[in-house]
């Protein structure tokens, strides 16, 4: 039955429970209450007619109207139930669960349709996620070994001596492009893996503090070149829980980042805050910031701001990207802030138990 039908049922039954008071009320008013004056030998009433008229108005007009109004809303709140329904499942809707089908009720009303065709629609999406996915990964997987071949005999030619000065310039420069793209090419395998959730983390208990230092100290050998110095803040002692190998990744991006996109002569400052709550890792560069506009896209895959482009900064734009697929999967979350002369990355991650569960046990 169509939502139309029912709703045209109901409200014809709030009606009709109308009609029943305002009739048992005009019978108690002009048939009963007569009777029973007459049976007491009682004489008419000394009301005037408009007295009269309020009275019945009173009596039966409010109580219909009250009536109606109340099941007017009823009937809108239980037609419209399904659709908050629907709403509520459609919001939890993401890129990572298009398989899930929504409930439906099967009663064949417009709703039930609705749910069908958003059903389908998320199928057809799933579906094209699903050959992006797999073709991200054999496209990776295929320039691979070209890269490797190319890079290989490059390598082989800039061995022999016989070529002139800017003969081997001229190949180092596409040395430099095919690792490049080698890293871009690593990059979206990661990235397509993590997407279909072939990537699995450790979940190992580590000392973030120590994690920090290292990275402190391989800071100050990228940032070496560039005339850049490595402030490490105040550096609280943080126990968490993930793998070593990509938290590492995802600071030493960080770091790299705040070098690269710095001032010459600029500052980067690490720092590491317990909050009892949560591990929160600041890194702050003075470099010359990032349009408000833009801080809302800095983790899309490759989207690199203005000063990426006009800068000679080398970059896949897959960083940040990486960055955030990282702290999602540690159950964190990564944030940007920036400002002329500063921008500063927070990474917020979760304390490890001091007494995990397996060892409890």
């Amino acid at each position: 039955m169509t939502i139309r039908a029912r709703l045209t049922l109901w409200y014809a039954g709030v009606l009709f429970a109308s009609i029943i008071v305002c009739g048992t009320l005009l019978y108690q008013e002009w048939v009963i209450e007569p009777q029973e004056r007459a049976k007491r030998h009682e004489g008419a009433d000394n009301e005037t007619p408009l007295e009269d008229l309020f009275e019945n108005v009173l009596l039966t007009a409010v109580p219909a109207a009250a009536l109606g109004l109340g099941g007017g809303w009823w009937l809108m709140r239980k037609a419209l139930a399904p659709l908050a329904a629907l709403t509520g499942a459609v919001e939890r809707v993401n890129e990572n669960n298009l398989e899930a089908q929504l409930p439906r009720s099967g009663n064949g009303d417009e709703f039930d349709r609705l749910t069908a065709v958003f059903n389908g629609m998320t199928a057809r999406l799933a579906e094209s996620f699903r050959r992006i996915r797999e073709f991200t990964l054999h496209a990776s997987h295929e320039l691979k070994t070209p890269l490797t071949i190319m890079r290989g005999e490059l390598e082989v030619a800039l061995a022999e001596g016989s070529m002139t000065e800017r003969q081997r310039e001229h190949l180092l420069d596409e040395l430099e492009e095919i690792e490049r793209l080698a890293s871009i090419v690593d990059g979206l395998t990661l990235l397509t893996k993590a997407d279909a959730g072939l990537v699995t983390l450790k979940r190992d208990v580590l000392k973030l503090d120590e994690l920090l230092r290292d990275i402190f100290a391989d800071g100050q050998v990228l940032a070496g070149p560039f005339g850049v110095s490595i402030v490490l803040d105040p550096c609280d002692r943080v126990t968490v829980r993930g793998d070593n190998h990509r938290l590492r990744q995802l600071f030493l991006n960080l770091v790299d980042n705040a070098v690269k996109y710095n001032e010459p002569g600029g500052t980067v400052n690490l720092a590491l805050r317990n909050t009892g709550k949560c591990s929160e890792v600041t890194i702050t560069n003075t470099g010359p910031g990032i349009p408000p506009e833009m801080l809302s896209r800095v983790f899309d895959p490759f989207f690199r701001g203005d000063n990426a482009h006009s800068r000679s900064v080398d970059g896949t734009g897959l960083g940040l990207a990486i960055a955030r697929w990282i702290v999602d999967a540690h159950g964190g979350v990564i944030t940007m802030n920036s400002e002329p002369g500063e921008t500063s990355v927070a990474t917020v991650l979760p304390l490890a138990k001091e007494k995990p569960d397996a060892d409890s046990a």
